[in-house]
C-alpha cells in the first residue's frame, strides 16, 4: 500500500489515495492499528484514506480511522493535509474545495505558496452543535443551559456550559461542543502548569465516563489572555496528541461561551498554534486556519 505521511501541528496520520489504493472495507480498522504503531508501523495518530466522490457538489471524501482502527467523524488538522495532499499531487487544480467526512460537508480555501505547493489552510468547519444530547453528553437537565444561555438556547437547544462532572474523586467543569465529533472542554485553574498536568491519567477517565455515549476528546486548557490560550488534548481512540484541529475550535466556542476570550482565538497547542473563530451569531460556522506539512512518501506491505 502506498502512503504519505502527513501532519498538521504535530497531528500525524496515514494518508491513503482510496481511488488507487483498493482496501477491502473490512481490513481498514486492522490497516490503521498496524500502520499507527510507533513501534512496527509507519507511526501516527490513525489512518485517512481519501476516496472519490461521485457528486459534482463534493470534491472528495474524508474516511478517517484512529490509532485504535475506531471510526472518527472528523479531523481539523486531517481535513487540511487531506486539501494539501490532493492539490499538491495534482489530484485537483481548485483552491477552493468541498470535502465531505461522514457525511458532512467542509469547505476550504488553499493559500498556495511561492514554490506553488500548498502552505496553509483555511476551513470552514460549519456551525457548532452545542445541544447536549447531539453533543452527545448526559447530564441532567437542571444543571443545562442557565438563562444566561436561553438565546443561544432556541438556536442550538440545550446547552451542557460549564457544568460539573465527578472524575477521579474530582469534580469538574466541562463545557461540551460538537464540531462533528464530540468535545469536552475543560479550564484549568488559573497559574496551572500545563506541561505538568497528568493527562495520561485524567484523559481516559474522560475520555471512558459514562456521560459521554460515544466517548469523548478532551481539552485542557489554560487562558493567557482575551485572543491566547494553551491547550492539551486527549483524543478519543488515539490518546494524547500534538494537536487537534476540531479540539481547537471546540475550545475556541467554550472559550467564547465562558466569555474568557474574545471572538478570535489563537490556540497554542503542543505542536504549533492554530487560528480559530467564532462569532456566536445563530448557525455561524467556526473558522479554522493552520499549516498541513509532508513528511514522507512510502509504502508498506499490509
Amino acid at each position: 500500500m502506498r502512503f504519505t505521511k502527513m501532519h498538521g501541528c504535530g497531528n500525524d496520520y496515514v494518508y491513503v489515495d482510496g481511488a488507487k489504493e483498493i482496501i477491502p472495507s473490512g481490513d481498514k480498522s486492522r490497516v490503521a492499528q498496524m500502520v499507527s504503531d510507533r513501534h512496527f508501523g509507519i507511526g501516527s495518530d490513525g489512518i485517512i484514506f481519501i476516496n472519490p466522490v461521485a457528486d459534482n457538489d463534493i470534491d472528495f471524501e474524508m474516511e478517517m480511522y484512529n490509532a485504535d482502527g475506531s471510526r472518527s467523524e472528523m479531523c481539523g488538522n486531517g481535513i487540511r493535509c487531506v486539501a494539501k495532499y490532493v492539490y499538491d499531487k495534482k489530484l485537483t487544480d481548485k483552491t477552493k474545495l468541498t470535502i465531505v467526512s461522514a457525511g458532512k460537508k467542509k469547505y476550504i480555501d488553499l493559500t498556495i505558496g511561492s514554490d506553488g505547493f500548498v502552505k496553509t489552510v483555511k476551513v470552514d468547519m460549519g456551525a457548532p452543535i452545542l445541544d447536549a444530547v447531539s453533543v452527545p453528553v448526559s447530564v441532567p437537565d437542571d444543571i443545562i443551559s442557565s438563562e444566561k444561555y436561553s438565546e443561544l438556547s432556541d438556536t442550538y437547544g440545550r446547552l451542557a456550559v460549564d457544568v460539573p462532572i465527578e472524575v477521579a474523586d474530582k469534580t469538574w467543569h466541562i463545557t461540551c461542543v460538537s464540531m462533528g465529533n464530540p468535545h469536552a472542554v475543560v479550564f484549568l485553574p488559573k497559574g496551572t502548569d500545563l506541561a505538568e498536568f497528568n493527562i495520561e491519567k485524567i484523559g481516559p477517565m474522560f475520555e471512558n465516563h459514562p456521560a459521554f455515549p460515544n466517548r469523548t476528546n478532551t481539552e485542557f486548557v489554560t487562558i493567557d489572555d482575551r485572543n491566547n490560550v494553551h491547550m492539551r488534548v486527549w483524543e478519543r481512540g488515539t490518546g494524547e496528541t500534538l494537536a487537534c484541529g476540531t479540539g481547537c475550535c471546540a475550545t475556541t466556542v467554550a472559550c467564547i461561551l465562558n466569555d474568557h476570550t474574545d471572538t478570535e482565538v489563537t490556540v497554542h497547542v503542543l505542536g504549533g498554534d492554530i487560528k480559530c473563530s467564532w462569532d456566536k451569531k445563530p448557525e455561524s460556522p467556526v473558522i479554522m486556519e493552520g499549516p498541513a506539512t509532508t513528511v514522507f512518501d512510502g509504502e508498506i506491505d499490509i
